[in-house]
C-alpha cells in the first residue's frame, strides 16, 4: 500500500494530523510548506485549491480538512483501531462534526472580537460562545474519551482543539478541560509529533 503523504507546516493544523499519523503507526512522508507563494503555486493548487495546509495524499485519493483527514486514515489503516466501534459511531460522528463546526467557528469569532448579538445567535451554528464551552465541557466529562472508554481519532481532533484553545487563552481555563486535555497530551503519539514538528520550528530559526 503506499505510504500516506502530508502536506503540512509545522505552525498550522497540520500538527494535528501529524499526530494521527503517529497513533496509526504506519510510515508516511512529509512535505513542509511554507507560508505564502509555495502554498498558492499552481502545483499545490492542485492537491487543495483551498492553498492551505495540511492535505493528505494517499494513493489516489486526496484529503483537506483536518478532521476529514482524521476520519479518513482511520478508516484506511482499521489495524490501529481509531476509528469507532458501531456502538460508538453515534457519537463519534457527532463531536467530531461538532469541533470541526460549531466549536471552530466560535472559538475563530471569539478571537477575532466577532461575538453576535442575541438576534445574530439565531443564525450562528454554534449560538453562542459560553454555549459551545457548555456543550463542549459535559461532552467530555460523561466518559474518559469522546465516544466512551476508548481513545479514537475524534478525540485526536477534538484533544487538539481544547489543547490549542487552552495554549492561547482561546477557551476557558476550565477542569473539565484541562483535565482532559492533560490526559492526551502525554500519549507516546502525541509527544513524539510534537517533537517532529517542534524540531522543524527549530530548525527554521
Amino acid at each position: 500500500m503506499n505510504k500516506p503523504h502530508l502536506y503540512t507546516n509545522p505552525q498550522s493544523r497540520g500538527r494535528i494530523v501529524r499526530w494521527m499519523l503517529e497513533e496509526i503507526g504506519a510510515p508516511y512522508d512529509v512535505t513542509v510548506m511554507a507560508y505564502g507563494e509555495t502554498m498558492k503555486s499552481s502545483q499545490y493548487l492542485q492537491i487543495n485549491p483551498m492553498g492551505k495546509v495540511p492535505a493528505l495524499v494517499h494513493g489516489n485519493a486526496i484529503v483537506t480538512e483536518t478532521a476529514a483527514i482524521c476520519a479518513y486514515l482511520a478508516e484506511a489503516f482499521p489495524e490501529a483501531e481509531l476509528g469507532p466501534k458501531p456502538s460508538e459511531r453515534a457519537a463519534y460522528l457527532r463531536w467530531l462534526f461538532f469541533a470541526a463546526g460549531p466549536l471552530e467557528s466560535a472559538i475563530t469569532n471569539q478571537s477575532m472580537g466577532f461575538l453576535p448579538n442575541e438576534k445574530q445567535q439565531g443564525f450562528a451554528g454554534y449560538g453562542n460562545f459560553t454555549l459551545v464551552q457548555d456543550v463542549l465541557e459535559n461532552a467530555i466529562s460523561q466518559t474518559p474519551y469522546i465516544t466512551g472508554e476508548r481513545f479514537t481519532a475524534a478525540d485526536v481532533y477534538i484533544g487538539s482543539q481544547i489543547g490549542w484553545g487552552l495554549q492561547f487563552n482561546l477557551l476557558e481555563k476550565r477542569e473539565a478541560f484541562i483535565r482532559y486535555w492533560e490526559k492526551l497530551s502525554k500519549r507516546p503519539a502525541h509527544l513524539k509529533a510534537t517533537e517532529l514538528d517542534d524540531a522543524l520550528i527549530k530548525a527554521k530559526g
